[in-house]
């Protein structure tokens, strides 16, 4: 009898055990296709069963997240902390929320403890080198973000970003080589066109600045900081017609082009 018992209860455990699991997969569906409230009232129902579970805070947190209820994804956060101190993922949503406000200083805290605990994922220290951009902590930032393009070769933003970073080091070509890469993954993207354009420039690159800043007004005519650097850069290769630019920009408000029309004899 007792043994018949015994096997009953582990037959119920592994039971409970498998029908948890699938509940939760369940769930992770609901998430998967953006039906976040439907996602939240049943994780609500299992947590009710399982307290302690870290995984089904986790995506009620992201749930919350998604439809603005930042408070309460900041409390499931939390509360997977108290439970499980070594959860990197609770730290880094609690990042999130902080950069979200603009607390770039807690911000970056919690992301380095998310970053100590995992050191491989992408998002993490993707996110940790974007806010030492903010707090300016300008070589960190870089050494997070190159870390990054090697966790994910293919973003284009980390690359926009490591350029930031080596600009605020004055390192004009390594911010020309960066936003070099991140324009051949997104070529259409205007800013980094210009940004990229305006790191060649202070590089010595006049000519390929050109091109650049040519291909940004290609698209937006009325780009003012476009049309002055190309008249700088004009006017910079002997070319006096540079100064039409600078001219034309100035009228158009352009602080820079203001700035610099004593080039010109203005």
């Amino acid at each position: 009898m007792k043994r018949l018992l015994r096997i009953l209860t582990i037959l119920l455990l592994v039971y409970t055990s498998s029908s948890c699991s699938s509940s939760l997969q369940n769930i992770e569906q609901l998430f998967n296709n953006n039906k976040y409230d439907d996602a939240i009232e049943n994780l609500n129902q299992y947590l009710f069963f399982h307290v302690t579970d870290v995984k089904a805070l986790h995506m009620r947190a992201r749930c919350y997240e998604e439809i603005g209820e930042l408070q309460k994804s900041k409390a499931d956060y939390e509360r997977i902390i108290s439970i499980d101190n070594q959860y990197a993922q609770a730290y880094a949503g609690l990042g999130k929320l902080l950069f979200e406000k603009k607390d770039y200083d807690n911000a970056e805290l919690s992301l380095l403890r998310a970053a100590t605990l995992d050191a491989t994922d992408f998002d993490i220290i993707y996110l940790l080198g974007r806010t030492m951009l903010m707090t300016e902590k300008f070589q960190k930032a870089e050494e997070f973000l190159r870390l990054a393009s090697q966790l994910n070769p293919d973003h284009p933003k980390v690359y926009f970003y490591t350029g930031m970073a080596l600009a605020y080091q004055g390192d004009a070509l390594g911010c020309a080589a960066s936003f070099n890469s991140y324009v051949k993954r997104e070529p259409d993207n205007i800013v980094g066109r210009y940004n990229r354009g305006f790191a060649l420039m202070n590089a010595g690159y006049l000519e390929w600045a050109m091109e650049d800043f040519d291909a940004v007004l290609k698209k937006n005519p009325n780009h003012i900081e476009a049309m002055a650097h190309k008249g700088i850069c004009m006017t910079a290769m002997g070319d006096s017609e540079g100064c039409q630019f600078i001219q034309t920009a100035a009228n158009k408000g352009s602080e820079y082009a203001k700035a610099q029309l004593e080039i010109c004899g203005a």
